[in-house]
């Protein structure tokens, strides 16, 4: 039997897809700030579409390139999701969600490398937030079914034994990005704790406008979507479909923990 690779390995996988992810989302999203700020530009559909589509491309990038060595759950509501239902190592949970924190802060401060100061005082690092008219119970509910709809696929195409192989990253990078179109407004669609907790810490050192009355929405609904999709979706596939230690199919990534 393969052994997975030593647990540093993939929790520094984790570090730096994570810190990419948030250098290339967030930070797409800060740089739209700053052209809109500057142009006194209104935030449009298409605007929204092109960060969408950041995100969409980086995860799938992070998952081709890191699967197959830690899974790359680069978010911590995955990763408990999937050690909720069994599937990944309660023992290993805090490695990969510190990794994954980590590369969040990591992945902010080359957002700053990139976009200076302005990246933070004006784009605000890309950071998420409810919008004036979204409550906070509103909030929690939204990110709750962000996260659900994202752990429902990769269960279903990266988790499931009879997913076709090598399709996992694709798919689930889409349907990053379709979220994001979808929900953007009212929270900012974070779905994954690590991508708002590295600009939350960041733009508290580098003048940032900070609410981190906020930050419980982007943990409570995240946990909550992704434990109840892996949920759900073992009721719905038929017993013994799914691996009973996979995080990525084979080709993608070897199941750990």
């Amino acid at each position: 039997m393969e052994h997975p690779p030593a647990l540093w390995r993939r929790s520094l996988a984790e570090f730096v897809g994570t810190a990419l992810l948030v250098l290339i989302g967030p930070g797409s999203a800060a740089f739209h700030g700053i052209l809109s700020a500057k142009n006194n530009h209104s935030t449009t559909l298409a605007d929204i579409g092109v960060i969408s589509l950041a995100f969409a491309i980086i995860v799938m990038a992070m998952i081709y390139t890191f699967g197959k060595v830690s899974g790359c759950h680069i978010n911590p509501a995955v990763t408990i999701g999937l050690a909720a239902t069994g599937r990944f190592s309660w023992s290993e949970v805090p490695a990969y969600v510190a990794a994954q924190c980590a590369g969040g802060i990591a992945g902010a401060l080359l957002i700053l490398v990139v976009l200076g100061t302005d990246g933070a005082i004006v784009g605000n690092l890309g950071a998420t937030v409810l919008s004036p008219t979204t409550g906070y119970v509103q909030g929690i509910a939204i990110e709750a079914m962000e996260t659900f709809i994202l752990m429902l696929v990769i269960m279903g195409v990266a988790v499931d034994s009879r997913a076709p192989q090598g399709f996992a990253g694709l798919i689930i990078g889409l349907t990053v990005g379709g979220i994001i179109m979808m929900t953007a407004g009212p929270t900012g669609s974070s779905f994954n704790p690590a991508r708002t907790f590295g600009p939350y810490v960041v733009d508290s050192l580098a003048g940032g406008t900070v609410y981190w009355s906020h930050f419980p929405v982007y943990v409570i609904g995240p946990l909550l979507g992704a434990v109840l999709a892996a949920f759900t979706y073992d009721v719905i596939s038929a017993p013994g479909s799914v691996s009973a230690s996979g995080n990525r199919n084979q080709k993608e990534g070897l199941p750990h923990g």
